[in-house]
């Protein structure tokens, strides 16, 4: 099945991105720490509470860095997964994250695929099931490094991956 569509990257907005999970900047607010002086500074709850659902394995999670570096804007694999969600930061860049909503059949939504751009230091929580897959670089040469947080060996236990052929291309105006 052969696809000419253009995909948009859409702005993150909590009403554009609710289907999908939720998010939270976790930049330092402006206002003044509960401490601060030249050495620490600290904004509890900073990026707000948040939460990656119920958690599996116990309540572990696992930390891992996605770096990606700048690519085409070809999406050519997606993922989801079953029973846990997922939790994505940009530390050093801004990303776009293509997602699509849960389906019946294991089959990627490819009618439904949108791409969010999503700022550094802004924490994204995908909701079980959600399509996605590596984030893209947003600034041509760039390279991010991107913090992820699953339950551990989700990649083993908890992965379904399914190549797009042919890729969709997506645009950010």
């Amino acid at each position: 099945m052969s696809t000419s569509r253009m995909l948009r990257v859409k702005q993150l907005s909590y009403e554009d991105f609710r289907p999908y999970g939720t998010f939270a900047p976790v930049a330092p607010p402006a206002g003044k720490p509960l401490v601060g002086d030249e050495v620490i500074k600290f904004w509890p709850d900073a990026g707000g509470m948040i939460s990656l659902g119920p958690a599996a394995a116990g309540g572990q999670v696992a930390v891992g860095i996605c770096q990606v570096r700048w690519r085409p804007l070809l999406i050519d694999t997606c993922e989801f997964h079953t029973s846990t969600s997922e939790g994505i930061l940009p530390l050093d860049g801004d990303i776009f994250l293509h997602v699509g909503p849960v389906t019946p059949d294991d089959q990627v939504p490819l009618a439904d695929l949108e791409v969010f751009f999503v700022p550094k230091g802004t924490f994204v929580v995908l909701k079980p099931g959600i399509w996605h897959h590596a984030p893209f670089a947003a600034e041509k040469g760039r390279t991010v490094n991107t913090q992820i947080l699953l339950p551990p060996r989700t990649y083993a236990n908890d992965c379904i991956v399914k190549k797009v052929d042919p890729p969709l291309s997506f645009t950010c105006d």
